[in-house]
């Protein structure tokens, strides 16, 4: 078996990290573009074919990350496992016919070649009916719609560095929750007079909401609600919250059959996934790749 010759510095990136969520308000992480600056690499040779620096320059700004040099490394393995590839298929004298997808783009000779090869050299088993079930009854949470609820509230605005504010406003809420209590009837009509949110115009209806919609302190205080009960004040990043349910929609299971095609067609994505980027790593361990480790399985190439 031939050698892969590595260079340790070049090979060596640190782990993307995971973006993290807010609610309501959802943050995206996003790595940082890739400077275009040159990035000291070594050499990057596949069965003695170089792989241009011009050519990962221009393949880099696919790989936004964390530094220059972990987007160069990510776009410079991309291009070893597409050359890779080519030379496989042009041992084996893939045929191939370029196709036209639904917006009538059609591939480049190159892109057809790749995918005559992995149609023909990997191999995607079927799931069969007893493993999409297993699958549907391992994961019957993933499978089911997720409660909503209709509510209603009065918001007293502040900022929670606002210490004074953020006091007065629990004050607020307080002597509304009194009031509330011997009449509940006059909710709509404190709304429309006091709430600091838009909905208040509407008698301080929300509408329907589900998981996810509001401040984790909101949702809480609303899943612990029956239908027709009001909270005591709820304190979140907005102010203090009065909420009332008016209605509980539980979630229902999706039967088997609803689901069974999403199933397969996430199953097959997770196998064709895999199985791709087994036949790359074997195609690099009978491969002499020099300047830079490859980890096949990161490469969109057999994403």
């Amino acid at each position: 078996m031939a050698t892969i010759h590595v260079d340790h510095g070049a090979g060596r990136h640190a782990p993307a990290e995971e973006p993290v969520q807010e609610e309501p308000h959802r943050h995206h992480g996003r790595g940082v573009a890739p400077s275009p600056e040159p990035v000291a690499m070594p050499a990057i040779t596949v069965n003695g074919v170089a792989i241009p620096r011009k050519a990962i320059a221009a393949e880099v700004q696919n790989f936004p990350a964390a530094t220059p040099g972990e987007g160069w490394r990510a776009a410079a393995r991309a291009l070893v496992v597409r050359e890779l590839l080519l030379q496989e298929a042009r041992r084996l004298a893939v045929d191939a016919t370029p196709k036209a997808d639904a917006d009538g783009r059609v591939e480049t000779d190159e892109d057809a070649l790749l995918r005559a090869l992995v149609e023909r050299e990997v191999s995607v088993p079927e799931a069969d009916e007893a493993t999409l079930r297993r699958f549907y009854d391992n994961n019957r949470r993933r499978f089911a719609t997720p409660p909503l609820w209709e509510a209603d509230h009065i918001l007293i605005a502040a900022r929670r560095d606002d210490g004074a504010a953020f006091a007065a406003a629990r004050e607020g809420a307080s002597a509304l929750a009194e009031v509330l209590a011997k009449a509940p009837a006059r909710f709509a009509e404190l709304a429309r007079d006091v709430s600091d949110c838009p909905s208040g115009a509407l008698g301080g209806s929300l509408g329907q909401i589900g998981p996810g919609d509001t401040t984790a302190e909101f949702e809480a205080a609303l899943a612990a609600l029956a239908p027709g009960a009001l909270s005591a004040p709820v304190e979140t990043r907005y102010g203090v919250h009065l909420i009332r349910l008016t209605r509980r929609i539980d979630g229902r299971q999706l039967p088997f059959e609803a689901v069974r095609d999403r199933i397969a067609a996430y199953l097959d994505a997770h196998v064709r996934r895999k199985a791709s980027a087994e036949y790359v790593a074997l195609l690099a361990g009978r491969a002499d790749i020099r300047g830079i480790a490859l980890d096949g399985a990161a490469s969109p190439l057999v994403q």
